[in-house]
């Protein structure tokens, strides 16, 4: 029988590892939101960003955290670059698909570098504060998970008050809500398209970083990510960034809790199942809607 203790240590990590996913799926939002861009290659930054992190520690001594100093400025001028040299390029009518393609190329091309320059041997930070925990109501959480769960909360939070706080934040979500008429208000949606593109990019630096400081890094595994992050921005809702945060929370706590009766590679497919059955019965997403409207 499944104890108590066991069972609510699995919601915790739940709901640290739904924050995580949110920060993701974040970036993915924008894009599509932004230009309808099907990023594929998001998830292969983000593990260009943890290789990155691993780096800096190995070569430097640095802690992870400190990389994100780097990271963060240097992932977003990559974004603004990709959209406004190649993105802004395509032709509308078939913008969609030829991104999944171009994004598709690069993600192919990251992978490859990263296996030319670090190999395919697997990477593991070693940190001195790697192997602690905190005990919770008998639950027992990694201190990693901790902080990359803070991280997360505080890109999020970030996130947040710039499109909701700012006048960039209002000139994005109208550009995101209807193009056309933000022009019309005087908004230079190219200039705006490009930036929205960095801050989504810059969301794969952090959320690579929180990502290295747990999990052992190869340069495929952007391929073990990109299918449930998917998931979540169309369950959430395209272009919802808190549709996907909401969609991102209850898939990560559900896909913990399902990994006591099941095991891991059968618990992540709760992932595929709601996209399944998102789009058979509710293809605007369960969490868009008025959700979208109101942020």
């Amino acid at each position: 029988m499944t104890s108590g203790a066991l069972i609510f240590q699995s919601v915790v990590l739940g709901l640290l590892l739904g924050g995580l996913y949110a920060l993701l799926a974040s970036g993915l939002t924008l894009y599509f939101g932004i230009m309808r861009v099907v990023m594929i290659a998001h998830s292969a930054f983000l593990i260009l960003a943890a290789y990155l992190a691993w780096w800096s520690h190995t070569r430097f001594g640095v802690d992870p955290l400190l990389s994100l100093v780097v990271t963060v400025p240097l992932f977003f001028a990559a974004g603004v670059l990709l959209q406004r040299g190649l993105l802004s390029r395509l032709r509308p009518a078939t913008l969609t698909m030829m991104s999944v393609l171009l994004t598709f190329a690069i993600a192919v091309i990251i992978e490859g570098l990263l296996g030319y320059a670090f190999t395919g041997t697997q990477r593991r930070i070693q940190l001195g504060y790697g192997t602690a925990n905190l005990e919770l109501f008998g639950a027992r959480i990694a201190v990693v998970k901790l902080i990359a769960f803070g991280l997360a909360a505080a890109a999020l939070l970030t996130l947040y008050l710039l499109l909701k706080r700012t006048t960039f934040g209002w000139a994005l979500r109208a550009t995101i809500q209807h193009p056309d008429a933000a022009r019309l208000v005087g908004i230079d949606t190219n200039r705006v398209a490009g930036h929205g593109f960095g801050i989504g990019l810059a969301t794969a630096a952090v959320g690579g970083t929180a990502l290295a400081l747990d999990t052992t890094i190869y340069p495929s595994l952007h391929w073990h990510w990109i299918g449930p992050l998917m998931a979540i921005i169309v369950v959430g809702g395209l272009g919802s960034v808190p549709g996907a945060a909401a969609a991102a929370m209850v898939l990560g706590l559900t896909q913990s809790l399902l990994q006591i009766p099941l095991n891991t590679t059968w618990a992540q497919t709760v992932f595929y199942l709601a996209l399944l059955a998102t789009l058979a019965f509710r293809p605007q997403g369960f969490f868009g809607g008025r959700l979208a409207q109101r942020f």
